[in-house]
């Protein structure tokens, strides 16, 4: 264990410290809302259940960068308990933990993050969902990954019940 003013073994040749969050979100689907993932409608389908807007996807990557930095967790930044964040979008959201992590001296290398559902298809929406998360953090969309996967008819989610999202975050800090 390194002391604090010193240099740890963990930093890069170059002076970046990197950190490595992960993120995960769950959601049951509910036919009365919109379908919102990574900041992008997702027509014909049921949306999920939240407090806010419940982008699972967006809530995910929040958790996932949050950690990183060891800046807490979506909840503890936007409290489901508190009335300002019903029904709020949640890019609006990742925009404000970007920020919270920019206060820090951090920015967003990478994210990386999986949908896990048998429907909707994740596909059609990858490119625009890596957009949409890419600019909340101002970083570039080819630092953002989406894919789905299902969960071939096992569980809740199998059944068609909901969702959920893992997301794994790399964020890095220049020596000043």
């Amino acid at each position: 264990m390194a002391s604090a003013g010193t240099t740890c073994a963990w930093r890069c040749a170059g002076g970046i410290e990197l950190r490595v969050g992960t993120g995960y979100d769950s959601h049951r689907f509910d036919a009365d809302r919109e379908l919102i993932l990574g900041g992008v409608l997702i027509p014909d389908h049921a949306g999920l259940l939240g407090h806010s807007d419940g982008d699972a996807v967006a809530h995910a990557v929040i958790d996932a960068i949050l950690g990183a930095a060891a800046a807490g967790d979506v909840g503890s930044h936007f409290p489901p308990t508190d009335a300002t964040w019903k029904d709020a979008d949640s890019i609006g959201l990742l925009k404000a933990a970007a920020g919270v992590l920019r206060e820090r001296g951090y920015e967003v290398v990478n994210v990386d993050v999986t949908v896990v559902c048998e429907t909707p298809k994740i596909r059609p929406h990858a490119v625009a969902m890596s957009h949409r998360l890419a600019e909340a953090m101002a970083i570039s969309a080819d630092r953002v990954s989406i894919k789905g996967k299902t969960n071939e008819g096992l569980g809740w989610i199998g059944a068609g019940e909901g969702l959920a999202v893992h997301a794994v975050a790399l964020i890095g800090k220049a020596d000043r």
